[in-house]
Formats: C-alpha cells, sequence, structure tokens
C-alpha cells in the first residue's frame, strides 16, 4: 500500500515538473476579463442629478451621497459588484467596467465632485399685501 502511494505521488510530481504553470505571472501578465465579468463601478459625474437612489439601493452602504458638498463618493472594497445602483440610477450615468480594483494594505474611496450642477431654483415670492401663514 505505501509502495503505490509512492508511485502515484512519483507520478504526480514528474506530470507537474514537465507542464505548464497552472497560475499566471500576475504583475507582468495582466488578466483579460470576459465581456460580462462584473468589475467595478464608474460613474459619469457630468450626467449625475445626484438624486441619491444609488446609495439607497446599495445593500453595502458603500455609495455616499451629499447634494449640499455636490460628491458622490464610493468606498471600493465595500461595493460588493452586485449592479443594484446601476440599475436603479435614473439618468443611467454609472456602468459597471469590467476591471477590478487593484489590491491594497489601504482601503479607498473615490470622491467625484460634481462643479456644473445649476443652483436650487429661488422660492417664488409671495404677491404683494399678502402674508404667508
Amino acid at each position: 500500500m505505501k509502495n503505490m502511494r509512492t508511485m502515484r505521488f512519483t507520478r504526480t510530481a514528474l506530470k507537474n515538473l514537465f507542464s505548464k504553470p497552472a497560475t499566471r505571472p500576475y504583475p507582468e501578465q495582466p488578466r483579460e476579463y470576459p465581456e460580462r465579468t462584473r468589475g467595478h463601478v464608474e460613474i459619469d459625474i457630468d450626467a449625475c442629478i445626484l438624486c441619491g437612489l444609488c446609495s439607497r439601493k446599495c445593500p453595502t452602504g458603500a455609495i455616499t451621497v451629499d447634494r449640499a458638498e455636490k460628491t458622490w463618493k464610493i468606498e471600493r472594497f465595500g461595493c460588493i459588484q452586485c449592479g443594484c445602483c446601476v440599475e436603479t440610477c435614473p439618468k443611467k450615468c454609472l456602468t459597471m467596467k469590467n476591471t477590478y480594483t487593484r489590491p491594497g494594505a489601504e482601503k479607498t474611496e473615490d470622491s467625484f465632485l460634481k462643479t456644473n450642477m445649476p443652483a436650487p431654483a429661488a422660492k417664488p415670492a409671495a404677491p404683494a399685501g399678502k402674508t404667508e401663514a
């Protein structure tokens, strides 16, 4: 029995010694992802209206929208790439790109500032002689 295991191990070791490696050299040869791979969320901040639906639909709370500061933020390592935000966006300014966030020792948060957002409309003034209750 022991001799049989030794022969099986020797056969496996020789086979692996002369075969191609199962893994690729990662940094030198980056992976190419198939077309339908879910990767990371990207935003077209110019098309965004900062409605906040994406942040409310995010199951992990990785997206933060602040209308007052005109910012849209995503915590990359908190995002689980489910695509709920992309499906919910009324302006279709969110998309899923088939690349992933590079691993790192620090948590990353991407922040986008909307610069061309129109100012909120002024409240119409009450007609002369009338007061608001």
